[in-house]
């Protein structure tokens, strides 16, 4: 998958979904500070619940260690995803050499060999059907609507074995951030080039670090796949909006731009 840095073009949207949200009382900044103010409240609350002041001081401190320091549960991450990017700028300068000698047809097939095969092409051997063949499975891979969230060891899906809990008018899924809202639905499969308005809710078929950008737009959430502890639910209780995973067929089901509830304290939405 190409980066930002090779591909700009997400953060430009993203840029430009940001620019709008002003307009219709979804501003960003006072969303951020709104939320900010919230937790210095409940912060003090409590700290004022301490059945002593001895307790009090120390809860204080502690509190304001973990909000201080809690974002450098990223570091681990971050510091590997610079080392990937460190070594994926080098691979792809040798792509280009060989897509220069007519090694590859394309400076990114490199991407699709290990080091190993890698070595064999700098060595002249041609692995051209190799890469167009892994390109073939990724683009099929890409193409895939539906995970399963569980498989026997048979490879029976349970969740086929169960009766259809959907209606005409109604979706069942998981409740994965309490709320409700009401809101028009934008059926989004690819976050790169997405538009999505403020106070829309978004409905995709999974989501991935590279889909947070986006709920800061959206008022709400439906996923097809994914569980209370996935990425979308997790990042959906972060920005405090309703949420409601492992819909099936969700982004069929529900049409894009068509106005929807979202019951998510208990899971259900109404179409």
């Amino acid at each position: 998958m190409p980066r930002w840095s090779e591909n700009p073009e997400p953060v430009l949207a993203l840029a430009e979904n940001y620019a709008r949200t002003g307009s219709a009382g979804h501003d960003a900044l006072q969303r951020f500070r709104a939320a900010a103010d919230e937790a210095e409240v409940k912060a003090a609350e409590i700290v004022a619940r301490q059945p002593s002041p001895p307790r009090a001081r120390v809860t204080a401190w502690l509190l304001d260690r973990v909000r201080g320091l809690i974002g450098m549960r990223e570091l681990p991450k971050c510091c590997a995803v610079l080392g990937i990017a460190a070594a994926r700028k080098h691979v792809r300068a040798i792509g280009f050499e060989l897509a220069g000698a007519g090694w590859v047809s394309d400076p990114d097939d490199v991407f699709f060999l290990n080091y190993e095969e890698l070595s064999d092409v700098l060595d002249g051997v041609d692995h051209r059907d190799l890469i167009a063949a892994r390109r073939e499975t990724r683009a099929r891979e890409l193409r895939r609507k539906h995970l399963p969230r569980l498989l026997l060891s048979d490879g029976t899906e349970p969740e086929t074995l169960l009766p259809q809990q959907n209606s005409a008018n109604t979706l069942r899924g998981t409740s994965a951030s309490p709320g409700t809202v009401t809101g028009t639905a934008r059926v989004i499969h690819d976050p790169a080039h997405a538009r999505l308005n403020p106070g829309e809710i978004l409905v995709a078929p999974s989501t991935d670090p590279g889909w947070t950008p986006l709920f800061l737009t959206a008022a709400g959430l439906v996923m097809e796949m994914g569980g209370p502890n996935s990425h979308g639910a997790t990042v959906a209780r972060e920005h405090g909006i309703p949420a409601v995973v492992g819909v099936p067929h969700a982004t069929t089901a529900i049409p894009d731009h068509h106005t929807i509830t979202l019951h998510a304290s208990t899971g259900t939405i109404d179409l």
